[in-house]
């Protein structure tokens, strides 16, 4: 472990938000340019990308050192998909679509070493290939991120349950499929969506959790830490790329 995983003791002891973003495309050249800006931390998306296993591995060790901490979103909740992204050097996990308590569990589980999970060991980048084994299996339960995602209404209906697992540090709303879940179709501002997000918050506060979440504008940005979030991704490189294009086109 290194000194990336202070974000984790900085999400527990500071009230002030987190800003990350999300890598959704594979170009290295648009992770090295983000590396430049600031941000805490990387979000690589291996579910709604074509980002495969070689290259979030490359990105994970690309990140190594850089001062931010490296986060994998996994495509589903598969232990050999949370097992892959850790070995290969992610400092956290998201799973998406957690419904339930047993699943938020399950994330958990699949996420820590035994006693605490089913997490097999192998000599991967993480542990400098196994020239740090030892002091990594000791460090990686208390210092990986287990964050779950928030993203239909059944979640909403376990989200007392799911907040109350040991364990899940993060609740990250998915406000896109939540909106699609609400019937709202692409209304994410809809107040629906807005009340559905304050329970999530106000969930975490009860349970001591941090809420997560990804805004696509400035309004969304100062509406997410108005109501609460913490961990807030700032849109995606894929995001910015087409914001910046639309404004020079529209200036």
């Amino acid at each position: 472990m290194t000194a990336q995983d202070s974000l984790k003791d900085r999400l527990s002891s500071s009230p002030d938000p987190s800003f990350g973003t999300w890598i959704s495309s594979s170009s290295f050249v648009c992770l090295d340019a983000l590396k430049q800006m600031g941000f805490e931390w990387f979000m690589v998306d291996t579910e709604h990308s074509q980002v495969n296993p070689e290259t979030m591995a490359a990105m994970m060790a690309d990140l190594s050192g850089s001062g931010a901490t490296p986060f994998v979103r996994v495509g589903n909740l598969d232990p050999y998909l949370v097992k892959q992204a850790l070995d290969a050097g992610a400092r956290g996990i998201l799973v998406p679509l957690v419904n339930t308590e047993a699943q938020a569990r399950a994330a958990v589980a699949y996420a820590k070493y035994p006693p605490d999970g089913i997490r097999g060991a192998a000599a991967g980048a993480s542990s400098g290939y196994g020239r740090h084994l030892a002091s990594y299996l000791r460090a990686a339960n208390a210092e990986t991120t287990v964050g779950v995602q928030i993203e239909t209404t059944e979640a909403l209906d376990h989200l007392e349950a799911i907040a109350g697992v040991s364990g899940v540090d993060i609740l990250f709303v998915g406000p896109q499929d939540l909106t699609l879940s609400l019937g709202l179709l692409d209304d994410r501002k809809n107040e629906k969506v807005r009340d559905a997000m304050r329970r999530v918050v106000a969930a975490c506060e009860r349970h001591g959790k941090i809420a997560g979440t990804l805004v696509i504008d400035v309004e969304e940005k100062r509406a997410a830490v108005d109501l609460g979030f913490r961990f807030i991704s700032l849109a995606s490189d894929v995001r910015f790329l087409i914001q910046g294009a639309q404004d020079y086109l529209n200036a």
